[in-house]
């Protein structure tokens, strides 16, 4: 990799980084009051297990969106339009999330939107694989961790 290549790739991974902590914007200041409140479920993870994996999976992010750009050919101009675009979309319903749920404090506005959310990621590891397979590849833990937010959102919405 050349040093042009390894700096996209550090843009990449590092942005996906800032723009993913905007979330604990809203975040950090409610859990210690507010979420601490909320009844949760018994499979609840521990709060200091979700910073290190949204700091994973914003790496994955960077890195999947990295590959993305770097395609190239004919063939793969319309279909890398479609799948950035996705992954704004699907980018900016993570952070939407964090406000719904934890700024709002309304665990059924957070499960409406990480409904959302979740249906994009799914079409944006789709638009990635059209272009780059190892680009959806990585993605697939993302997809999971927010499939267990989900039920997660759900049951303390549920219990609350």
């Amino acid at each position: 990799m050349n040093k042009e290549k390894a700096l996209t790739l550090i843009f990449f991974v590092i942005a996906c980084e800032i723009i993913g902590a905007l979330g604990s914007i809203f975040t950090i200041p409610n859990i210690p009051v507010w979420y601490a409140s909320l009844t949760k479920p018994f499979f609840s993870p521990p709060n200091w297990l979700f910073a290190p994996a949204w700091t994973i999976l914003f790496l994955l992010m960077g890195i999947a969106l990295y590959l993305i750009w770097e395609s190239k050919g004919k063939k793969v101009v319309q279909e890398r339009k479609i799948a950035l675009s996705w992954f704004t979309i699907q980018f900016a319903l993570n952070v939407l999330w964090s406000f719904l749920f934890f700024g709002m404090q309304s665990a059924f506005l957070g499960f409406v939107g990480i409904v959302f959310l979740w249906f994009s990621i799914i079409i944006t590891i789709l638009s990635f694989y059209k272009v780059n397979k190892k680009a959806a590849y990585l993605l697939i833990p993302y997809i999971l961790w927010v499939s267990f937010a989900t039920i997660l959102n759900y049951s303390i919405m549920i219990l609350n």
